[in-house]
């Protein structure tokens, strides 16, 4: 809920800026009071009258429209916010607040503010992934702003892309969970986080693919113990299950979607937890249209898959790497065997073929294997329980890393 939060909510100039109206009723039904200040060129898409109508406040335009003499407006908005929400963040605006640029009223009262800020960026696809923007917005996340990831559908261009405005939904209930991790101060805090969860899913054709059991369970209980232990979280996800609060999330499918998003994270990442079910193999052709039904056998050459753990395991710098060990037999021989092939701190090993301890289920038992320490044996319990203690060991090794 955000009770009583004092938010400023900073409209910048997309086509998206009419969402932004119902984005500000959102945030005054879940409790907050808003105030909104908008570019020219947001005005130019929504009369600022709309906004002022909806949360019953004065619309700020004008560097220096001075109403209340008592004051600077731009700065008193600054000082008034809990938090800073700029919807849309066209390029153009993020470009300026990583270079420090105060041209307008917008960019000068978050150049003046100390409350978090959290940024929505929403535009055309190839202004979004251009390097520019994607630099820009890395700053912009180095110095502390949470950077929501657009979504990816019918731009206003008429195709298809990465860029689109998220759902309104989604915007509170990041920024809700968000705000409340900044609350939180934790043996992760200041540390980031990134865990993958679920099971890759490797395409034949457009309707078949060829996946496995996992149903990310136990990586979302890690994800919302990092983030309950202060960590900044970033959840690479095969999953259909709903993204827990107060975390960013990157939606993949393959496992080559798993390893170029991990590789994205990598080298901001404090803690690497990859608890996902790669798929070891795909197709090593997929067809782009339904493979149809013949009288004899189908036959699919397979290639292996990259190994992600591995991978990141040579590449590490200072990183703390969990791994896991989904194993039927052998399983201390297989898990020690991993965790220094690849490189990791911590292997989690389990059985995966016990009813209650495998995949898509509720409870988990497991074997850490560690670099620095001894085994630890974790008997069956939730996996909320078990991601806890998980994550209780590996602050113990980073501390004796440290």
């Amino acid at each position: 809920m955000l009770d009583g939060k004092k938010i400023a909510l900073y409209v910048t100039g997309g086509i998206a800026v009419y969402k932004a109206a119902d984005l500000a009723r959102s945030f005054i039904k879940e409790g907050a009071e808003v105030k909104v200040a908008m570019t020219k060129s947001a005005a130019q898409f929504v009369s600022p009258l709309t906004f002022q109508i909806l949360t019953k406040n004065a619309v700020m335009t004008n560097t220096f429209e001075e109403t209340e003499p008592e004051v600077v407006n731009h700065i008193h908005l600054a000082d008034w916010a809990d938090a800073a929400v700029i919807a849309p963040a066209t390029a153009n605006t993020i470009a300026k607040l990583a270079n420090g640029l105060a041209d307008n009223f917008v960019t000068s009262a978050l150049l003046a503010t100390t409350a978090p800020i959290f940024v929505v960026p929403a535009m055309n696809k190839n202004m979004y992934e251009h390097p520019a923007t994607t630099n820009n917005l890395a700053l912009l996340k180095e110095r502390g702003a949470y950077i929501m990831n657009p979504d990816t559908g019918f731009l206003a261009e008429g195709y298809e892309g990465k860029g689109r405005f998220p759902e309104k939904e989604r915007i509170v209930k990041e920024l809700t969970g968000w705000l409340k991790q900044e609350q939180v101060s934790g043996p992760l805090s200041g540390k980031r986080v990134t865990v993958t969860a679920g099971g890759t899913k490797e395409r034949i054709d457009p309707v078949r693919y060829i996946t496995n059991d996992s149903s990310g369970k136990m990586g979302y209980r890690l994800a919302e113990a990092a983030r309950d232990l202060g960590a900044t979280v970033r959840l690479i996800t095969a999953s259909s299950l709903p993204v827990p609060n107060g975390m960013e999330s990157v939606a993949v499918e393959s496992a080559q979607d798993m390893y170029e998003a991990v590789s994205e994270a990598f080298d901001s990442t404090d803690v690497l937890i990859m608890a996902a079910a790669v798929s070891d193999y795909t197709p090593a052709k997929s067809s782009n249209q339904k493979i149809k039904k013949n009288t004899g056998n189908l036959i699919i050459e397979m290639a292996q898959t990259k190994d992600i753990l591995k991978e990141m395991g040579q590449q590490k710098t200072d990183q703390f790497l969990i791994g896991f060990a989904a194993e039927t037999q052998n399983i201390e021989e297989y898990a020690q065997r991993k965790l220094k092939e690849k490189n990791a701190d911590m292997i989690v090993a389990n059985d995966v073929s016990k009813e209650d301890a495998g995949f898509n289920v509720d409870t988990n038992e497991v074997h850490l294997y560690r670099k620095e320490g001894e085994t630890i044996y974790l008997p069956l319990a939730d996996k909320k329980e078990i991601a806890e203690k998980i994550l209780q060991y590996a602050v113990e090794d980073m501390k004796k890393e440290g």
